[in-house]
């Protein structure tokens, strides 16, 4: 009787620790424990932006909530070792996947970008940019950020392919960063996400100041003629010119392009509105996610809390400010081609850099401060929409050389 007490003793014992052993809590004492509790703490926070100050909530609060779940010890929902090297191993794959390896096939596949830039094609207005066409410029200069910035990266140590990725940063468009990113440098895909989305919402903050450096305040006062009506027919066949041209000359942008410029062909054709109606809402709202889970589960310990993310974080606010820089410089060199009369307001070459609708809106803020009669908003997402195309193309540009 005695030796059934203790062989039970010993096996209610054995149990319990077995239990306690297998428990999220006991991560957090192993070696890298303090690292998830940190990560935890950065999770939060960047919740905390997201609900409180509503900085890109839409995808700051899933990439935060991913990002919390992967750095809870023990609860196997992503596995870095599965995707290793930048390849998925497929060999073992199944056996070991969690619920986010599997959601994260589609950032990887590039499913993900592709799908949001249809959704973001059927919300886009590319009339302004059609009735002005010198806004292509604006555009494509404020993309000269991206590649000073992947010089700089490559400078400082970066391979060829995290220096690109870090770059797209400076395009303030969090799809194709994430596009980018996980074909060419996944391992970075985490701080990369977090630091394209957060410099975008803070648009309000980091351009005003540069705008104002660079021009004066006569030109921040300069008003532009009215746009020219843009007829239906220039609207249909804008997106059906643009994915051709770009996919001959460009096929690694092809993907986004073409994704995007579906999207508006759905809008402007007016045949398919339930589709676009789809795509806008239902389809977007799904794949963003999706999205933002499997992008913040990338965000671990071991790939977040190391020198190089500050190095990107340093990184893509410069590649920023330089993209907004760009674009106000082009319009004054521009300025002085142009007759008196026909002249751009810098101010909206700041609103290339992508982040649509915001950027441009800050340029419609800025003129009024300057002159309060001065509306720009319009004139200003001609370029805002062209940045969408440029940094589509400057990361087809990228992928080309380096993937």
């Amino acid at each position: 009787m005695l030796s059934f007490l203790t062989a039970g003793s010993d096996f209610v014992t054995e149990s319990l620790l077995k239990f306690a052993e297998s428990t999220g809590i006991a991560g957090f004492f192993s070696s890298m424990g303090w690292g998830s509790v940190v990560m935890l703490g950065v999770a939060c926070f960047l919740m905390y932006l997201a609900i409180r100050h509503k900085f890109e909530p839409l995808l700051l609060f899933t990439i935060a909530f991913g990002m919390l779940l992967t750095n809870l010890p023990g609860a196997n929902l992503y596995h870095t070792e599965l995707f290793a090297g930048g390849h998925v191993h497929w060999d073992i794959f199944v056996a070991n996947a969690g619920l986010l390896d599997y959601l994260y096939l589609g950032v990887k596949l590039g499913i993900y970008p592709c799908l949001i830039f249809v959704g973001v094609g059927a919300m886009t207005d590319f009339g302004p940019l059609i009735a002005n066409p010198k806004s292509f410029l604006l555009g494509a200069a404020a993309q000269i950020g991206i590649f000073v910035t992947f010089l700089g990266a490559f400078a400082l140590g970066f391979s060829p392919a995290q220096a690109g990725s870090i770059g797209i940063i400076g395009g303030a468009d969090g799809p194709t960063a994430i596009y980018l990113t996980s074909m060419l440098a996944p391992e970075l895909l985490g701080p990369i996400a977090v630091a394209a989305y957060s410099y975008m919402a803070l648009v309000p903050v980091i351009q005003p100041p540069i705008m104002r450096a660079l021009t004066s305040e006569k030109e921040r006062k300069i008003r532009m003629s009215t746009l020219r009506p843009v007829s239906k027919l220039e609207r249909i066949l804008f997106p059906l010119v643009i994915a051709v041209i770009i996919s001959l000359l460009l096929p690694s942008a092809a993907p986004l392009i073409g994704c995007l410029m579906l999207g508006n062909l759905m809008k402007e054709c007016g045949v398919v509105d339930r589709l676009s109606k789809t795509v806008q809402n239902e389809l977007m709202n799904i794949v963003v996610i999706f999205l933002g889970l499997t992008v913040g589960a990338t965000a671990t310990a071991e790939a977040f809390l190391n020198v190089r993310t500050l190095g990107i974080l340093v990184l893509g606010v410069l590649a920023f400010a330089m993209g907004t820089a760009s674009g106000i410089l082009l319009a004054k060199l521009m300025n002085c081609f142009c007759k008196e009369g026909n002249k751009i307001n810098p101010l909206i070459g700041s609103a290339g850099v992508s982040a649509v609708p915001m950027a441009a809106r800050v340029s419609q803020t800025e003129g009024q401060k300057a002159d309060p009669g001065n509306y720009l908003l319009m004139h200003a997402m001609g370029p805002n929409v062209a940045g969408v195309v440029g940094s589509a193309v400057a990361a087809g540009i990228l992928l080309s050389f380096l993937g």
